[in-house]
């Protein structure tokens, strides 16, 4: 059940409640694909750095180890000793993202697996049982992501077969719950509104899912070759159409940036590969912009990476140290820098739920987005 708490313009200030606890939403998941968050995050440190919910993915952990050795363990909360919200992906994306490897057709798709090569087939229900057996908190529909760009013909026969695909992911899962070996009966379910940048196509879309009464509504197919105003366009049209009394997903946004707009487009959830994709490649976040920490200016700086972050590495860690580390390629180097950027996305995310409580949002964004300008 989605609690909204107040709003301030479109920004949501909200409480999603789960099987699994309270998220507080605006909120950033951290994306642990193969149910880790890579760069040697542990679920204890991710507690630490104010950790609500861990994204997995459903296509990556169908490969290895299989759902159904993660189901013999317990569900991913027991398999990964983690015991708060948990949002599965669907694998939809991963048809788009293995574009050379798979071929889409009314049941389902046919993929190569990107790691050995084997035949997989994987359609709505097959989608809905992996999840199933991982026990996700959040499911998601399964979907096809379409190439952008792509035509107004492709995009409209698209987005009617994710609209049947929800149908029959609906149905399955309502037969999963009540299944008597099912981990989580109460496993949640998201619906996803495609159509690219064609905004009409994209209301259409949004008003037919939200008949069906989901527990959240994502929207995907954005950050994947548009332009950060066609994204920002996209969401000031289609966001109206979702409903209001059930969370907003902006599937794989983004930078600070982008989720400091979109938050004021109506979006709750977010989720990215970047603070931790760029914290393993040396490139820090801080409310004064990014570092690199590999850059020869930091060789003798003894600073943290922010004077005013409390992370667990700001605590412990100067800038000489953790370049150090990466120039020598140890594993704590990246470990540190990924800590750090986590915890600066979950503390950005804190910052936005205050503001939006006091009616501030628009202040604080421009305070916000001025700061990172100053320092690029």
């Amino acid at each position: 059940m989605y609690q909204l708490l107040t709003t301030d313009g479109r920004a949501k200030r909200g409480e999603f409640h789960t099987p699994h606890g309270i998220i507080q939403t605006p909120v950033f998941m951290n994306v642990g694909t193969l149910a880790a968050i890579k760069g040697a995050v542990s679920t204890q440190d991710l507690k630490e750095i104010k950790c609500q919910v861990a994204l997995c993915n459903t296509y990556h952990l169908h490969v290895r180890p299989g759902e159904e050795i993660v189901k013999q363990l317990g569900g991913l909360h027991s398999f990964m000793v983690w015991d708060r919200p948990i949002l599965t992906d669907s694998g939809g994306f991963q048809v788009f993202s293995l574009a050379t490897l798979r071929k889409i057709k009314e049941e389902g798709v046919y993929f190569s697996s990107h790691v050995d090569g084997r035949k997989i087939f994987m359609g709505p229900e097959e989608s809905m049982q992996i999840q199933s057996s991982l026990a996700s908190t959040i499911a998601m529909a399964f979907d096809e992501c379409p190439p952008n760009p792509s035509t107004r013909e492709y995009m409209e026969n698209s987005v009617s077969r994710t609209t049947r695909w929800l149908e029959r992911c609906i149905k399955e899962m309502k037969r999963l719950n009540q299944q008597e070996d099912t981990i989580n009966p109460k496993q949640m379910l998201f619906g996803i509104n495609q159509g690219g940048t064609y905004k009409d196509i994209r209301i259409e879309h949004a008003k037919t899912i939200s008949e069906f009464d989901l527990d959240g509504y994502a929207i995907g197919g954005l950050a994947v070759g548009e332009t950060h105003k066609e994204m920002y366009d996209t969401l000031e049209a289609v966001v109206p159409y979702l409903p209001q009394n059930k969370p907003t997903y902006l599937m794989g946004v983004g930078t600070p940036e982008n989720i400091l707009e979109s938050v004021d487009r109506g979006v709750d959830f977010f989720d990215c590969v970047l603070p931790a994709r760029n914290g393993r490649h040396g490139n820090v976040y801080t409310n004064q912009g990014r570092l690199n920490l590999f850059n020869a200016r930091f060789e003798l700086d003894d600073r943290p990476i922010a004077q005013d972050c409390h992370c667990p590495t700001c605590q412990h860690y100067s800038r000489a140290y953790i370049r150090h580390l990466l120039k020598a390629k140890e594993m704590l180097g990246m470990r540190l820098c990924v800590l750090h950027n986590l915890y600066f996305f979950n503390t950005l995310m804190e910052e936005i739920r205050q503001a939006i409580e006091e009616h501030r949002y628009q202040a604080f964004k421009k305070e916000k987005l001025d700061r990172f300008k100053e320092n690029e």
